[in-house]
C-alpha cells in the first residue's frame, strides 16, 4: 500500500509547463524560430451535487449529477524576433501572450423521469403510466482569459 502511494505522481500546480521546440523550423523557413512556452491544464474534480427529491416525482432530479472541475488556463508566451529589413540586426522581439486565469467547468448530467406517475389517491394509490421525461444538463466552461501583444 505504501509503495502505491509513493508511486503516485504529485501535482505541484494546476498546470504542467510545456516549452515547444520550434528550432527545426529554421531548416525549412529562413527565419529565426519563435519561442513558445505554455502549459497543459490539470483539472481537479470536485464533489458532485447529490440528486434532489422533488415532490410528485418517483425518481430524484439530477439522476446523473454534473461533476464540477477547477483548473487554471496556463500562461502562454510566443516570442518572435523581428529582423530589420533595411540593415543588420533585429528591431526587437514581438510577443503575444496570455496570463494565467482560473477555469471552472462542469460535466454534462441528466435528469430522468419515471414512466409512472406518483401514487394517485383517486386510483386507490396506484400509479398511472405517463410519458417518460429526459433532461440533459449542459456542460459549462467559465473562465476569464486576458491576452496581450507587444513589441520590445
Amino acid at each position: 500500500m505504501a509503495s502505491a502511494v509513493a508511486a503516485a505522481p504529485a501535482v505541484a500546480g494546476t498546470s504542467v509547463p510545456v516549452t515547444l521546440p520550434l528550432e527545426s523550423l529554421e531548416t525549412v523557413v529562413p527565419l529565426e524560430a519563435p519561442a513558445l512556452s505554455t502549459g497543459i491544464p490539470v483539472l481537479v474534480p470536485g464533489a458532485p451535487e447529490a440528486p434532489r427529491h422533488v415532490t410528485g416525482r418517483l425518481l430524484p432530479e439530477g439522476t446523473v449529477p454534473q461533476v464540477p472541475f477547477t483548473g487554471e488556463v496556463p500562461k502562454t508566451l510566443l516570442e518572435l524576433p523581428v529582423e530589420n529589413v533595411l540593415g543588420e540586426g533585429n528591431l526587437g522581439v514581438a510577443a503575444a501572450g496570455s496570463e494565467a486565469s482560473d477555469l471552472k467547468l462542469s460535466s454534462p448530467g441528466a435528469s430522468v423521469g419515471a414512466p409512472l406517475s406518483a401514487p394517485r389517491p383517486d386510483h386507490f394509490g396506484q400509479p398511472e403510466p405517463v410519458l417518460p421525461e429526459l433532461a440533459v444538463l449542459t456542460p459549462s466552461v467559465v473562465g476569464d482569459p486576458v491576452a496581450h501583444l507587444l513589441l520590445s
